[in-house]
């Protein structure tokens, strides 16, 4: 899917970050977008990061009424933002949201009615995982006659916002598909040694309130199992029911996201394993600038959907590569 030359367009990005200024990096670069607006708690902040910003008008605004947008990019802390995503749609807006909160991204799909009305996209989980993990999920799906179960494993953080998201869903009920049906599961349980790639390597992973099987069921709703887990230390499973004992990283540092995909091809039994290691914040980035870039070209759908649900997501991993955010079948092809 090829960039093509656009007409003046605004964005606005709510939520100053690290993932929400990667998004602002990118869009500013992108040669799609005359006008950045720039949604921040404390504005007076923010003038370091928009010199930064060349060839593009800037506007910073304080929380408050969204602003008129072709896109808004929903890059602040989960949580309010189905509420945000109908304000910005009733604006004529195309939304773009990166929450990984359960509430958050079944909220969101409940928009596909207003958003089909509006003409207008909502993408849900545009992020690490969810977000990059859907692709490579639809991406290694494709490669079967049929799918029986998909399991989704993740480590490493966003930055702050993203840590203490995850340090809640360590204390919350997971959600995985079983049968058709939906079980709550206790978080911080089914321990599993999950091997990354280099230089990160085996990690213990455990259940949490993740949102990658709700997005990845639509995706295969033929499926017998759909689960989620992340990686956590013993500190973080003691510590989950805590308030936060230290300051977040401003940056979470290298992650890796695995998707292991069972199924039938050939009529073989077979399973496939693919995934990616880079840092949680800039695949995010990336995935994000790519959809509102996307958006402004008018080349993608409407309705309310996540990136599992792309007929062909081969164009954005092809365009994620160009970024710098690569994937690959790492442990290979086995049949059992």
């Amino acid at each position: 899917m090829a960039r093509t030359s656009a007409d003046v367009s605004t964005v606005a990005v709510i939520g100053s970050g690290v993932v929400g200024r990667r998004v602002a990096r990118q869009l500013a670069a992108s040669g799609l977008v005359e006008r950045l607006i720039l949604g921040a708690r404390r504005p007076q902040r923010m003038h370091g990061f928009v010199r930064q910003l060349v060839d593009v008008d800037i506007e910073v605004i304080a929380p408050g009424p969204l602003p008129a947008a072709d896109v808004t990019v929903l890059a602040q802390p989960s949580g309010g933002h189905t509420e945000l995503a109908e304000e910005a749609i009733g604006n004529g807006s195309h939304v773009v949201s990166l929450s990984d909160a359960l509430n958050d991204v079944e909220g969101l799909l409940e928009l596909d009615s207003a958003a089909n009305k509006a003409e207008r996209s909502v993408i849900v989980g545009a992020a690490f995982s969810p977000g990059l993990s859907c692709l490579l999920a639809r991406h290694g799906g494709d490669r079967f006659d049929r799918v029986e179960e998909v399991h989704v494993a993740r480590m490493g953080t966003g930055g702050p916002a993203c840590q203490r998201q995850l340090h809640r869903a360590r204390t919350q009920e997971s959600l995985e598909r079983r049968n058709g049906n939906w079980m709550k599961r206790p978080s911080g349980a089914g321990r599993e040694l999950v091997w990354f790639p280099d230089p990160l390597g085996a990690r213990d992973c455990y259940r949490a309130a993740l949102a990658d099987p709700i997005l990845l069921s639509a995706s295969f709703p033929e499926a017998e199992r759909i689960t989620a887990k992340v990686a956590a230390t013993r500190r973080d499973r003691l510590t989950a029911w805590l308030p936060m004992l230290r300051p977040p990283h401003r940056d979470g540092g290298p992650g890796a996201v695995r998707i292991e995909i069972r199924g039938i091809r050939d009529q073989i039994q077979t399973t496939e394993v693919i995934g990616a290691i880079d840092y949680p914040s800039a695949a995010a980035g990336a995935v994000a600038a790519i959809a509102a870039e996307w958006s402004l070209l008018g080349v993608l759908p409407s309705g309310s959907w996540s990136l599992g649900m792309l007929d062909d997501p081969l164009p954005w991993l092809q365009e994620l590569e160009n970024r710098g955010i690569t994937a690959a079948v790492y442990e290979g092809l086995s049949n059992t």
